[in-house]
């Protein structure tokens, strides 16, 4: 079993930042693959971001592309995610995920899940 916990969201301005930081216990997540989704109110959820185990490999979502920044520090099991430039539409519940093997896209293939951390970005 992995427990993970995201903490660092907030209300901050638009144009402002914030650092997500998502970390795991139970095991190991060394070799897990993380990623991070996003889920605003009345819609779906939605990918924002991942990093594969070795941090070597990361994709974004087009939203989000040149904004955030997600790293890794295995020896802290602990991922992170740094939003810069923020917007109103980056208003979500922001969650962590990891599965064993590749990142993906669609959050249904992760295998544990943090609890979430509310983002708002203020107007």
């Amino acid at each position: 079993q992995v427990q993970l916990v995201e903490s660092g969201g907030g209300l901050v301005q638009t144009g402002g930042s914030l650092r997500l930081s998502c970390a795991a216990s139970g095991r190991s997540v060394s070799s897990y693959a993380l990623g991070w989704f996003r889920q605003a109110p009345g819609k779906e959820r939605e990918f924002v971001a991942a990093i594969s185990w070795s941090g070597g490999n990361k994709d974004y979502a087009d939203s989000v592309k040149g904004r955030f920044t997600i790293s890794r520090d295995n020896a802290k099991n602990t991922v992170y995610l740094q939003m810069n430039s923020l917007k109103p539409e980056d208003t979500a519940v922001y969650y962590c995920a990891v599965r064993s093997g590749g990142y993906h896209y669609t959050g249904s293939r992760y295998d544990y899940w943090g609890q979430g951390t509310q983002v708002t970005v203020s107007s």
